[in-house]
């Protein structure tokens, strides 16, 4: 059957179970918006190509599957760069397809015209452009193929207008059925050979392709040889941090107590993490260039494995492959109890909360949702300090539901949150915001509201970009420039949009709002007006400008 290149697309999607794709429209796809009208694949409409994208890139964290974005070519595929840039440093599967000039119009800086090779190219896994029409299921296939593999990741196709509105019969190329990797048992003994006579072993989880059953294998990995486990930055429903055997997580601001056992660690069992500088306060706590101890390293993708560490051994499975198999062995004699019990000991005095000023305080509120929400509740953040407090005070209690950019992308939190209740939406979902992070992406309000997403957004309003003004008072105390905000009226805005807003001044109204929010059956934000010296999870504005100063 002859169909255009537009036609011949959608197919292979359709073919490889992608039932939601995530757009902006542009006119340079035409063929493709024609070939998805009455497909089956739902198409959310975005209003910014970078929110687009960063929708997409969360649905791939869900799912486990490569998202797939839409977007019209120049200014538009530099929208979706910062989330294609999430997707890249955070290992997720994802197609992005961007619209292109006509094939008979290059190098002639013609309209929007990218080279989207040399542009893409160091963003993403893979960027190639698809000349003929009659390959596009060639490169579809490939596509998905290369998201998937190894260390997942982006993948973009450009897509000439013309090519796609060209006509050509070709068959389609069904999905591949990859075989599960399987796990030797040399590798398994040669990791279990480390453990044997290890005094103080951490294990450090992270990374892409886990699932509720690669989380339930590290848990019982973790009982039998009683090994204390932390996690990778943002990865902190890899375990139940109720586990007693769960000592916290190795990111920004991570607990000191934990720092210092990995810096004390020997060896590190690296599963599935890249064990990269934010897990290691940029390299200081174990130096590439000495490590000063043993590192195995678990990953997917043979070219991580060296690349960074010198790992004894390197044993290049998934990290979920080989839990399946280390959750039933026999473990060694024991001599690292003391060790693990007293790294739980630093995780649960360092979740203690610690107060803050004002009459809303963010540790009160993680508290309360940490006690309420239901266990499979879904929480994203973008990136800013009001996401320290989650990370220290709420723990996360299964697989998936914890959605958040280890690229630390400001904007992430709530596009990811719409993409979640797209996907979950039997699920309470919440977004934690700060009141610049939420201003990067709040428009796609109207997209939730069009497709019926219901999140609950919690807007920490402090009145400033938080992080870089603790930076600023650290380094140049009280000389303030460029880090003020001024800000709408954040439940006035969400309302305008047709969603439910309401503004929170006094702590003890905040579970009467949540509650009305909850169950208001429309995207929801909650602004929480905090202290101005509330600054961070440890220390007040006054206190952080003070050590600036001492310094």
């Amino acid at each position: 059957m002859k169909r255009h290149g537009g036609q011949i697309l959608v197919d292979q999607l359709v073919l490889r179970g992608v039932e939601r794709v995530f757009s902006v429209p542009g006119e340079s796809f035409l063929a493709a918006l024609d070939g998805l009208h009455g497909a089956g694949i739902a198409n959310i409409v975005c209003r910014h190509e970078g929110g687009a994208a960063m929708m997409a890139e969360a649905h791939g964290k869900l799912t486990g599957r490569p998202g797939v974005l839409f977007v019209t070519r120049g200014p538009g595929a530099a929208n979706a760069a910062s989330g294609l840039h999430v997707a890249r440093q955070d290992s997720t599967p994802m197609v992005a397809f961007v619209g292109q000039i006509a094939r008979g119009h290059r190098d002639r800086e013609a309209f929007q015209e990218v080279d989207y090779r040399a542009f893409m190219g160091p963003l993403v896994k893979w960027a190639a452009e698809v000349e003929d029409t009659a390959r596009l299921p060639e490169y579809v296939a490939r596509a998905f193929n290369v998201a998937m593999s190894g260390r997942p990741g982006p993948v973009v196709l450009a897509l000439p207008e013309d090519m796609l509105s060209d006509i050509a019969q070709v068959p389609d190329i069904p999905a591949s059925v990859p075989a599960p990797p399987q796990v030797a048992a040399p590798q398994v003994d040669a990791l279990l050979a480390v453990l044997d006579g290890a005094e103080r072993p951490l294990v450090v989880a992270g990374g892409p392709g886990w699932s509720p059953q690669a989380a339930a294998d590290l848990a019982r990995f973790a009982e039998r040889f009683d090994l204390p486990v932390a996690v990778s930055f943002r990865r902190q429903g890899h375990m139940d941090n109720r586990h007693p055997n769960y000592v916290g997580d190795l990111g920004v601001g991570m607990n000191p107590g934990l720092a210092a056992r990995l810096r004390d660690a020997d060896p590190v069992i690296a599963l599935g993490t890249r064990l990269g500088d934010t897990a290691t306060a940029g390299y200081t706590l174990i130096d590439p260039a000495a490590p000063g101890r043993r590192i195995v390293h678990v990953h997917p993708d043979p070219d991580e494995l060296g690349r960074v560490w010198r790992a004894d051994p390197a044993i290049a499975v998934p990290a979920p492959q080989m839990l399946t198999v280390l959750a039933h062995a026999r473990p060694p004699e024991v001599p690292w109890g003391a060790w693990t019990r007293d790294a739980r000991a630093d995780y649960e005095a360092w979740t203690r909360p610690r107060e803050t000023p004002g009459t809303v305080k963010m540790e009160r509120v993680i508290t309360w949702l940490n006690d309420t929400l239901p266990e499979d509740a879904i929480l994203t953040n973008g990136a800013g300090n009001y996401a320290a407090f989650l990370h220290r005070y709420f723990r996360f209690k299964r697989f998936g539901t914890q959605l958040a950019p280890t690229s630390g992308s400001m904007g992430y939190g709530f596009p990811a949150a719409v993409a979640a209740s797209l996907q979950h939406p039997d699920r309470t979902v919440v977004c934690l915001a700060g009141d610049g992070c939420f201003q990067m992406t709040l428009n796609e309000m109207s997209t939730a509201i069009q497709h019926g997403a219901t999140p609950i957004v919690i807007v920490a309003n402090n009145g400033r970009y938080g992080t870089i003004r603790m930076h600023q008072e650290k380094t140049y105390p009280g000389r303030v420039s460029g880090t003020d905000l001024t800000n709408p009226d954040f439940a006035a805005l969400a309302r305008a949009y047709g969603g439910h807003g309401e503004v929170v001044t006094d702590g003890a109204g905040f579970a009467d709002a949540f509650a009305r929010a909850t169950s208001a059956g429309v995207p929801s934000v909650i602004e929480l007006k905090l202290d101005p010296e509330a600054l961070s999870t440890a220390m007040t504005l006054s206190e952080t400008r003070a050590a600036g100063r001492g310094n």
